[in-house]
């Protein structure tokens, strides 16, 4: 064999190990981006206000459950006559719900107003006249 052939096949081998190391950085880069990427998302956006949800007259031997969004964050029979509940605000935009387990009714409200925001957080005051919830 001819040293020509030799040299060909070398500059072939070096060249093809050198787009495998390439091949493999790019992914390595990927895989880092995307890892990345996920742990951002999860962390989401933290918010420090916090709900103070008073529940004042009117509740006492029913069962009620309180919801914000989705999440439960009281279910009992009311024995006394005010009821405080505190929950982190934990999304952007949420909604309050009081279930009355008896009946099934529920009644929601709007926790986003700008109005509400005391100095240590959303206070919400909730009385039961006769068959349906106000909000003060």
């Amino acid at each position: 064999m001819s040293k020509t052939n030799l040299n060909i096949n070398k500059q072939f081998m070096i060249g093809n190990g050198i787009l495998a190391f390439a091949v493999i950085f790019v992914v390595v880069l990927f895989v880092y981006m995307s890892m990345r990427l996920k742990s951002e998302k999860e962390n989401g956006k933290q918010y420090s206000e916090v709900y103070n949800i008073e529940l004042r007259s009117g509740f006492i031997g029913d069962s009620i459950s309180v919801y914000v969004n989705d999440s439960l964050l009281f279910c009992e029979l009311i024995s006394k006559d005010s009821i405080r509940i505190n929950a982190k605000r934990f999304a952007e935009e949420s909604a309050l719900l009081v279930v009355d387990n008896q009946t099934d009714n529920i009644s929601t409200f709007d926790l986003n107003n700008e109005g509400m925001m005391k100095e240590n957080g959303y206070k919400i005051v909730l009385r039961k006249t006769g068959k349906s919830i106000q909000q003060e």
